[in-house]
């Protein structure tokens, strides 16, 4: 397994640096921006077909909100930063243009901790989601029942098909964000490796 790595790595050190930014980099964008839309499909949907269910689980939950839109935010800038992965794979191509082997670690990095935060953000938001449906069934009859509905202080609230929906938005959103972690700490890696256009890089001087 160790000879099957090694000679994995080896083959890799030998592509163009250039190629692998510019090919991760358009995978990246591309699966976030597919990604991207379930959230905006489930808000019309919630539009169109929702105007007369009332307030769900989620209404009034400022902080899945706030991390909900922290998290939306992130995921825009790491589609940005996957597209600029492909304008530094251009660079790197360039000679006349190519960056230094520092720039391009420094890029790397920086997709990385943003992958990683938004990560996290999605992380939170599905264990509030999670605890706040538990919390709903809980308080329900305890013999099962097709639909749980609860009443409290004069408004109704309830668990619909938009919450588990909206779990699944998230864990695909969750799925998203890993798969572009798992590409820019292959480009990290692979900007630490000796490659064409930064043959020395990795070595001791």
């Amino acid at each position: 397994m160790l000879q099957t790595l090694r000679e994995t790595l080896m083959l890799s050190s030998k592509e163009s640096l250039a190629s692998a930014f510019s090919r991760l980099g358009w995978a990246g964008l591309w699966i976030q921006i597919v990604i991207g839309a379930i959230p905006v499909f489930l808000a019309i949907y919630a539009l169109i077909f929702g105007r007369n269910t009332g307030v769900g689980t989620r209404g009034g939950s400022l902080l899945i909100e706030c991390l909900t839109i922290a998290g939306l935010l992130v995921m825009v800038f790491t589609t940005i930063w996957s597209y600029r992965y492909t304008r530094l794979g251009a660079q790197i191509a360039d000679s006349a243009r190519r960056p230094s082997e520092f720039e391009v670690q420094r890029v790397a990095w920086i997709g990385v901790a943003a992958s990683a935060i938004g990560i996290l953000f999605s992380m939170l938001v599905i264990l509030f989601e999670v605890v706040q449906l538990l919390i709903y069934f809980l308080r329900a009859p305890q013999a099962g029942v097709p639909a749980v509905q609860t009443t409290g202080g004069g408004q109704a609230s309830w668990v619909s098909a938009a919450d588990m929906m909206n779990l699944l938005a998230l864990t695909i959103s969750l799925f998203g964000e890993l798969t572009v972690l798992v590409f820019s700490i292959w480009l990290l890696f692979r900007s630490m490796m000796a490659s064409a256009e930064f043959p020395y890089a990795g070595s001791e001087e």
